[in-house]
């Protein structure tokens, strides 16, 4: 299994010899280094530990996990089924990966703030005459009076947005100079966005 650390640059798009144009998200994958591999023996599950991007100042329990390494912003466990090939102190970097494989990106959706029932849910509203005025927007009954509760899942307006999401089944479509990732179609969060990538 194949996995990184990078941030969302930009939206762009990439031309095939062909003449196809490819919508792409650039995104600048790497180098993490590994800062920790554990183990089914001592930890009770397999994994490894990478940091990305490089901080000012650590706190002290942090600068002792990340002794003789660089100082690392941000850490991330990536779980792994087979044998761990990787050590302490390994750098991962953009190359890993190839044009055409298959990977999944996860990161934090863009936040939206609090929205309404239509935009939120999808409601489509009610009718904008015949005695609606000012219902249009409006979610209408949430149910029944004889529970005198309002149901765990009930969809109501509340804050969108800012959740982790995972887009699946998305290609790289390049591997540029300077670790930039090339992979076809958008990703979650915004720009600047940390994101994970791993092979599907």
């Amino acid at each position: 299994m194949k996995f990184i650390l990078a941030k969302k640059l930009e939206m762009s798009q990439v031309f095939l010899p062909n003449g196809t144009v490819i919508p792409v998200t650039l995104v600048q994958a790497g180098p993490c280094v590994v800062t920790q591999v554990k183990t089914e023996e001592k930890d009770g599950y397999q994994a490894v530990q990478v940091g990305f991007l490089n901080a000012k100042r650590l706190p002290q329990p942090l600068a002792g996990h990340l002794k003789d390494l660089p100082k690392a912003k941000i850490l991330q466990e990536f779980r792994l089924d087979g044998s761990i090939e990787l050590k302490r102190g390994d750098v991962i970097d953009a190359t890993t990966f190839a044009p055409g494989d298959q990977i999944e990106v996860s990161g934090t959706s863009k936040g939206k703030g609090f929205q309404g029932v239509v935009k939120r849910h999808h409601f489509h509203g009610h009718p904008s005459t015949h005695g609606h005025k000012d219902q249009l927007r409006m979610p209408g009954s949430i149910g029944a009076g004889g529970v005198q509760r309002v149901f765990k899942g009930r969809r109501m307006a509340g804050r969108m947005g800012g959740e982790t999401v995972t887009v699946k089944n998305l290609n790289v479509v390049e591997v540029r100079d300077g670790g930039i990732l090339a992979i076809k179609g958008a990703v979650p969060g915004a720009r600047n966005a940390i994101l994970s990538i791993q092979t599907s």
